[in-house]
């Protein structure tokens, strides 16, 4: 669900920023940092997987950081992370836009240089990092608001902030079901957010934004296909959305939702039982395996799809070409 790792936890006080320039490099992205408050440096960085984004509260003594050209070629991890500043000031410059940020929200692109600096004694700021395609706007519209001091203390901008404020509070002690739901959530209000920044809330065009929805629900069925309870109602349930809103959003897909979870549970089935690391599994244990509650449902079904039996599937699949 959430981490929590605080500096004080690290030996020597002469450890703590070095502790802290790994962490960031390592967890969030190459770049170089420099302070001067290396004998006494205090950070503290709390991190909750959201499944389609993440959130990071960060609080550390004053730094200077840099991210070159050479620091994104050597990681990228093709985000955009809007930072909400909750205490203190940052600087930030990127794209030929410098603003000073304090109580605002600020966007900036792993994928471009940057430069920032914590201004004031103590720095503290929660970050919301977005994958790139996961942002159902235009990328070069989206590229205007790069390092812009954005309001956080009205309209969309307040409830979003206060949105993300929650979350980190409060997120650590939900289940990672809950916490996915509540990254779709903040996705959608990130969404709103820059949208309205750009003067359009038409920005966020509603098929982008359907299509964007379509893979998280293919990403959750993916990870979920051992469940016997997946099903379009749970998949409704776990999105926060109608039995009638799921299956209007694959109107224009090749397969119905009930028919994309059957889809994949018999090309798993089909894998493992041509697979000789499961040769000590029964066809039964294999169906249950992926989801098949009922050994002659399974065999009918994947009788349909591939036209032999499972059992018929494994025996050619075991079978030695001998070589003259």
């Amino acid at each position: 669900m959430g981490s929590l790792v605080v500096s004080e936890a690290v030996g020597a006080r002469e450890d703590r920023f070095a502790w802290f320039c790994q962490t960031v490099s390592t967890e969030v992205m190459p770049v170089m940092l420099s302070t001067r408050h290396a004998a006494d440096f205090r950070a503290s960085v709390t991190d909750l997987d959201l499944g389609a984004v993440r959130l990071s509260a960060l609080a550390c003594s004053p730094v200077v950081s840099r991210r070159t050209p050479v620091h994104v070629r050597r990681g990228d991890p093709e985000h955009l992370q809007l930072a909400l500043v909750t205490r203190g000031a940052v600087r930030i410059s990127q794209r030929g836009n410098d603003s000073v940020i304090a109580g605002g929200l600020v966007l900036t692109d792993t994928s471009r240089p940057s430069e920032g600096a914590c201004l004031g004694e103590q720095v503290e700021s929660v970050v919301l990092q977005i994958p790139r395609q996961a942002l159902a706007l235009r990328a070069d519209r989206v590229d205007r608001l790069l390092a812009r001091d954005l309001a956080a203390d009205a309209g969309s901008g307040a409830v979003f902030a206060d949105f993300l404020r929650t979350l980190i509070g409060r997120g650590p002690l939900c289940s990672p079901e809950e916490l996915r739901g509540m990254g779709a959530v903040a996705l959608d209000l990130a969404v709103v957010f820059l949208a309205r920044q750009l003067g359009d809330a038409r920005e966020a065009p509603a098929e982008a934004r359907a299509r964007e929805t379509v893979r998280r629900i293919d990403r959750f069925i993916e990870n979920n296909l051992g469940d016997p309870g997946l099903t379009p109602r749970m998949i409704a349930d776990r999105h926060n959305m109608s039995l009638r809103r799921l299956y209007t959003l694959f109107d224009d897909q090749p397969l119905t939702v009930s028919a994309r979870i059957r889809q994949s549970r018999l090309a798993r089935a089909h894998a493992d039982l041509a697979c000789g690391a499961t040769r000590g599994l029964s066809v039964q244990a294999i169906a249950g395996r992926w989801g098949f509650s009922s050994a002659s449902g399974f065999s009918r079904a994947f009788r349909e799809a591939y036209g032999i039996t499972p059992t018929e599937h494994r025996v050619s699949s075991q079978v030695t070409p001998r070589h003259g």
